[in-house]
């Protein structure tokens, strides 16, 4: 399998998530700004949205959508237990965390990263705050998000919420939140991850 990436970007999490399962891969960098791949080829004839992440399999066929990619990746290990199984009350409890991180969350920052969108700025980190409250709330008597098991959607969270800092946020207001982020990030294959990405 090949991962298309871009350093620090969403698709950290399916790199994160590769490590974690043990699965073999291939890295290849994507610059946004120009679509082209660090092999110098037209992205848009990977992911014809242009956006990473996107996972290329063995037979040539090409996954994207993050949430989507890291449950595929996780199912192919289940005795990983990184995703609830499918068909459980439990594996849809994990796809509203996946849905509230990409379609909520994620979104809000946006504003933080692109210069057009300046004007909404404030309003999104507002928003952002509300939602870490959120979340914060939601790990009081957890070590995970989902409880005891640590999961893909810990994984992806880890991914945004290390983007806080390019929002002027102090993660460190939230105790249970910023206790949280350093366990993930304790983790070997986080820290892999960072470093196969130039992060660390």
């Amino acid at each position: 399998m090949k991962l298309y990436y871009t350093p620090g970007a969403c698709s950290l999490s399916p790199h994160i998530v590769l490590l974690e399962a043990g699965l073999p891969y291939e890295l290849e960098a994507v610059d946004l700004a120009t679509k082209e791949t660090e092999k110098g080829e037209d992205y848009y004839l990977v992911n014809t949205k242009g956006a990473v992440p996107a996972l290329q399999l063995d037979d040539g066929s090409v996954l994207t959508e993050g949430a989507v990619i890291i449950q595929y990746l996780a199912d192919q290990v289940p005795e990983k237990q990184l995703v609830p199984a499918t068909g459980t009350f439990e594996r849809y409890r994990l796809q509203e965390w996946l849905n509230f991180i990409a379609m909520d969350f994620q979104k809000n920052f946006l504003p933080v990263f692109r210069p057009d969108f300046a004007a909404c700025r404030d309003a999104a980190v507002k928003l952002i705050e509300k939602q870490c409250d959120y979340i914060d709330r939601q790990l009081v008597g957890k070590d995970w998000l989902m409880g005891s098991r640590f999961t893909v959607a810990d994984i992806y969270l880890f991914v945004i919420t290390s983007w806080l800092k390019y929002a002027e946020i102090d993660i460190g207001q939230w105790k249970l939140l910023s206790a949280w982020q350093e366990r993930v990030a304790a983790r070997p294959a986080v820290q892999k991850a960072l470093a196969e990405e130039g992060l660390k």
